[in-house]
């Protein structure tokens, strides 16, 4: 029987955490930390998620979809319509690459340190 596991926390590596901390706070309406700064910054979701952002010296943006970089990791994001989502976190700084797999189904976006998430349809 597997262990019972209660997700608490997701964290990514970033070379400024305080602005991609910034990012994801607009994105999602999340509380900063109180205690964030330079080389941690967190978020928390009511239901107790914390969002982290963590410095790491020389830090290397994923390079996506090629693997020249693994992606480290990639966040899901459930929305209620993709163009408009999309349009609004490109206007904070994401970036769109140009390979998207299923265009009409998800969206893959960069946040500003380089990390994929995608958008899905909620």
């Amino acid at each position: 029987m597997p262990p019972q596991m209660k997700l608490t926390a997701i964290t990514l590596d970033c070379a400024d955490p305080l602005r991609l901390a910034a990012f994801y706070q607009q994105a999602t309406g999340y509380e900063p930390h109180p205690r964030s700064d330079g080389e941690f910054a967190g978020l928390l979701r009511e239901d107790g998620l914390f969002l982290g952002f963590q410095r790491v010296d020389d830090y290397r943006a994923p390079q996506w979809p090629g693997q020249g970089v693994p992606q480290q990791l990639h966040l899901d994001f459930a929305v209620a319509d993709l163009d408009e989502a999309e349009n609004l976190l490109l206007a904070m700084g994401a970036t769109k690459p140009e390979h998207q797999p299923d265009e009409g189904r998800w969206r893959v976006l960069l946040d500003p340190a380089g990390h994929p998430f995608c958008l899905t349809r909620r």
